[in-house]
């Protein structure tokens, strides 16, 4: 997006053991925000973390974020739309009962690739079972990454309502997902408004991180563009760079999130997926250079003075004591990471994610 480099991330609140920063510096059409807790730091820090732990992980968060929402009154009744089956990794229904928000209905829209000669053609629906409460919250959990099914389906879910006459008064997005989601949905709310002057737009709720998808494969030869997220060129919340930073490997994972569906329902797939990164890094890993991937990993060149690191990572209004001691430990963990080579952190990996899934492997 435009002026990328004037945004800040400020903090709205922190309560309950939830960090809320909110975007600011831009003209947004649309409120932007970032939550940080230490369940959802886990779980995108540990891979291990698969079947019903994933949509566990993201119940605190998710309940703390809908009270902000509701003490704001910008939510009163909701219709959570389900995007199958991506959607079923969130806890809506369940955070909004915790916080005594009525749900009126729930949606469902399974999106999927067609594909002509091997290729994608585009997107279908495959199945849908819409109901309509005029003038609710349209609520929404998903991974935003090409961000193509989130259009896709947001256009078939207005183009019913206005059909029927009906209209939405907002909509509420919680997601694991990259920064090509705030481009599509300042469009999105452009494109609205044409139809309903009074739509009061989009409020997307990131966890961790507003986190950038590889556009190549990447220093390592394997990550997948246009699918796996890293930090580089996105905005991560500082706890969850201090947390990721305090432990060896987790930065280095091929993927912020992995396949959120795999991760919950086709557990073995996940695994595979991983163990499959991992074993292709180790057989690379004379070939793959390690400062190279390091700066990679953490979003800019190395070395980097305090200045630079604070406006490369949008921290211009996080607390200066704060914010001081984050690099001082970034810096550290920069020099200690001298020491480890890419085959060693290959094979720790490996041997952790053995071990710890081995009941999946088939």
């Amino acid at each position: 997006m435009k002026n990328w480099e004037d945004v800040k991330i400020a903090p709205e609140f922190n309560e309950q053991g939830v960090a809320c920063y909110r975007l600011t510096g831009a003209d947004f059409l649309n409120e932007y925000y970032i939550i940080s807790e230490a369940e959802t730091r886990k779980l995108l820090n540990t891979p291990e973390i698969v079947g019903y732990e994933v949509y566990n992980c993201l119940i605190s968060s998710t309940s703390q974020m809908l009270y902000y929402l509701k003490e704001q009154k910008k939510v009163t009744t909701a219709n959570i739309l389900s995007i199958l089956r991506g959607a079923l990794n969130y806890p809506l229904e369940e955070s909004c009962y915790r916080e005594h928000i009525r749900v009126h209905d729930i949606s469902f829209l399974s999106s999927e690739r067609v594909f002509e000669n091997e290729e994608i053609a585009g997107l279908e629906i495959k199945y849908s079972k819409l109901t309509m409460v005029p003038d609710s919250t349209l609520m929404i959990g998903d991974i935003i990454a090409s961000g193509e099914t989130l259009i896709h389906c947001l256009r078939y879910v207005t183009d019913f309502y206005r059909e029927h006459g009906a209209k939405l008064r907002n909509i509420i997005i919680f997601t694991i997902g990259g920064t090509k989601g705030i481009d599509i949905l300042e469009d999105l709310t452009r494109d609205i408004r044409e139809f309903w002057p009074e739509f009061e737009g989009f409020i997307t709720v990131y966890y961790e991180g507003i986190f950038a998808t590889y556009q190549d494969k990447g220093v390592s030869g394997i990550n997948l563009p246009d699918v796996d997220f890293y930090w580089k060129g996105g905005i991560v919340a500082p706890e969850f760079r201090r947390e990721t930073l305090s432990m060896c490997s987790p930065l280095f994972e091929k993927c912020i999130i992995y396949d959120g569906g795999a991760r919950r329902y086709e557990i073995h797939e996940h695994v595979e997926e991983v163990l499959e990164f991992w074993e292709g890094i180790r057989e690379r890993a004379d070939q793959i250079n390690f400062p190279k991937l390091l700066e990679e990993k953490l979003g800019y060149e190395l070395p980097i003075d305090y200045e630079d690191w604070i406006a490369a990572n949008h921290y211009g209004l996080i607390r200066p004591e704060d914010a001081r001691w984050l690099y001082r430990q970034e810096q550290g963990y920069v020099e200690s990471m001298k020491n480890v080579t890419v085959k060693e952190l290959a094979e720790q990996r490996i041997a952790e994610f053995t071990g710890a899934l081995r009941k999946y492997i088939l």
